[in-house]
């Protein structure tokens, strides 16, 4: 039975394998080639904006698809660069836009940044990596957040920086049992209530995160999934007083796991 949970599995139990079947693909291989081709070309921030084809991998490869219109906002966060602490950038709690700016940081590096395998290499790797995402996420969204949250999890230094990226606190609070409506509280309230359920040190913990993991898609399962077991459905996901533990023992018996 296909599941959040069996899906996440398959592809993260052999994630090499699917990043060389993502990175074959024509449409992803088209692209990398273009990329590999004239970022070479690209000596600053205007050449990078220029050529949206560049712009539009490079964004997607950090997980900026929603702000590629932005390009004023984009160049502004290039332009102020990473070295000064109160730059553009550095003031934004969102992560991805920090990552940008350090694969393209014509601040410090100038006509050579694109020579930097943080420019070239890592970025495509980046992409391939995003596309892979997407492409789960396309099926199921619950399968994308997992990948997403795994690979950004060893990254994640505190609660703050958990609830600064959008997906990464969606798939704290569908763990942990928290209504959707909680992400609509104020933030410290909000920071206050997941320190008490979780330690983030615990999530660079491999055993610790992949147990997570589980519970998240577990739980992901019952809120999306139609088809559920009749068992399942005597629970409410939601409500305030959800036993997660046995929540998530009810569906691993349901798949099998147990």
């Amino acid at each position: 039975m296909s599941s959040t949970f069996t899906d996440y599995r398959r592809i993260s139990a052999n994630m090499p394998k699917a990043l060389d079947r993502t990175a074959s693909e024509s449409s992803v291989k088209r692209e990398v080639d273009y990329y590999n081709s004239h970022i070479g070309d690209v000596k600053s921030i205007d050449d990078l904006l220029a050529d949206t084809r560049l712009y539009t991998f490079a964004m997607k490869a950090y997980g900026l698809d929603d702000m590629i219109y932005a390009k004023a906002f984009m160049k502004k966060a290039l332009t102020g660069g990473l070295t000064d602490a109160n730059s553009f950038a550095n003031r934004l709690s969102d992560s991805r836009y920090k990552d940008f700016v350090a694969a393209f940081d014509f601040n410090t590096y100038g006509d050579k940044t694109t020579a930097r395998p943080e420019a070239g290499k890592n970025t495509v790797a980046a992409y391939v990596q995003q596309t892979l995402e997407s492409d789960a996420g396309a099926d199921d969204e619950g399968v994308r957040l997992a990948l997403y949250f795994t690979r950004k999890a060893p990254q994640i230094k505190s609660i703050f920086g958990i609830l600064a990226d959008k997906a990464l606190g969606e798939v704290v609070r569908t763990a942990l049992g928290l209504p959707a409506e909680v992400a609509g509280s104020n933030i410290d309230a909000q920071a206050a209530l997941i320190g008490r359920k979780l330690d983030v040190a615990s999530l660079k913990d491999p055993v610790a995160l992949d147990a997570f993991i589980g519970r998240f898609t577990a739980i992901w399962d019952v809120r999306n999934d139609t088809t559920q077991s009749p068992a399942l459905m005597l629970f409410n996901p939601s409500g305030p007083d959800m036993d997660t533990d046995l929540l998530l023992k009810l569906q691993n018996i349901r798949l099998g796991a147990l």
